[in-house]
C-alpha cells in the first residue's frame, strides 16, 4: 500500500461526508481522494480513483450500500469496504459480509471506531462496531446449534427483489429501474409482481411503508 492512504468517502448527506472527511484527513498521510453522493457514483468513483479503502453508507440513493459493495467487489475483488449504517441489523450484518464488506461501523459509533476501522482494513484486518460483533456473535451461536436467526417480517426477498423494492420505494418507474439495474422492464415488472405476492402487499403505498419500516430505504 502506498504510503498515503487513500480513501473514498460514499454517503448521500453533506454534512456526514464532512464529518467523516475531518476524522480522516486529521490522521497523518491519510487522505480523501473522493466523495460520492449516490451508490451509482460510488462504484464509478471506485473504478476511477482505486481508492486503498472504501467507506460506504447503507442507506443511499440510487444503489444502497449492499448493491454498491456488491459491484465493486466484482471488478476490484481486493479493495477493502466499511460500511457506515445507523441500522442495527443481522440480516443487513448478513448481507453486507456476503457482499463482500470488511467492516461495518455504527453511525452513532463513528468518532470513536472510524479511524480504528480504517486502519484495520488497511492492514488487511476485519473490524466491528461492538454492538455488531455481539450480532455476529449471535448468528454463529444459533448457527451452530441450529436455531433460526429470527427474520420476522423481513420476508423472503432475493438480493435483485430487494434492489427493486428500493427502487420501487424511492419513487423510480419500471423503465428507469430496469436502467439502473441493466435489465429488461419485463423483468423489472415480474420482480415487482413476485414482491407484491411474497409480502402480501397490494398497493405501492404499502410497499414503500414496508421499505421503510425495514429500513431497505
Amino acid at each position: 500500500m502506498a504510503n498515503t492512504l487513500r480513501v473514498l468517502i460514499a454517503d448521500d448527506h453533506d454534512i456526514v461526508r464532512q464529518g467523516v472527511r475531518a476524522l480522516l484527513e486529521a490522521q497523518k498521510n491519510w487522505t480523501v481522494c473522493a466523495e460520492a453522493a449516490t451508490g451509482r457514483e460510488a462504484v464509478a468513483m471506485a473504478l476511477q480513483q482505486r481508492p486503498d479503502i472504501v467507506v460506504m453508507d447503507f442507506s443511499m440513493p440510487d444503489l444502497n450500500g449492499i448493491e454498491a459493495i456488491t459491484q465493486i467487489r466484482a471488478s476490484l475483488p481486493d479493495l477493502p469496504i466499511l460500511l457506515l449504517t445507523m441500522h442495527e441489523s443481522q440480516s443487513l450484518a448478513r448481507e453486507a459480509l456476503t457482499a463482500g464488506a470488511r467492516g461495518i461501523v455504527l453511525k452513532n459509533e463513528t468518532r470513536q471506531d472510524l479511524v480504528p476501522a480504517v486502519q484495520a482494513l488497511s492492514e488487511g484486518k476485519v473490524f466491528f462496531s461492538n454492538s455488531v460483533s455481539t450480532m455476529l456473535v449471535d448468528i454463529f451461536v444459533r448457527a451452530q446449534t441450529r436455531a433460526p436467526v429470527s427474520t420476522a417480517g423481513e420476508g423472503t426477498l432475493s438480493v435483485r427483489e430487494r434492489q427493486v423494492l428500493q427502487l420501487v420505494a424511492n419513487g423510480n418507474r419500471s423503465r428507469e429501474i430496469a436502467d439502473c439495474l441493466g435489465i429488461s422492464k419485463a423483468t423489472v415488472d415480474k420482480h415487482r409482481a413476485n414482491i407484491m405476492k411474497t409480502l402480501n402487499l397490494r398497493s405501492v403505498t404499502a410497499l414503500v411503508h414496508y421499505a421503510i419500516l425495514h429500513k431497505i430505504v
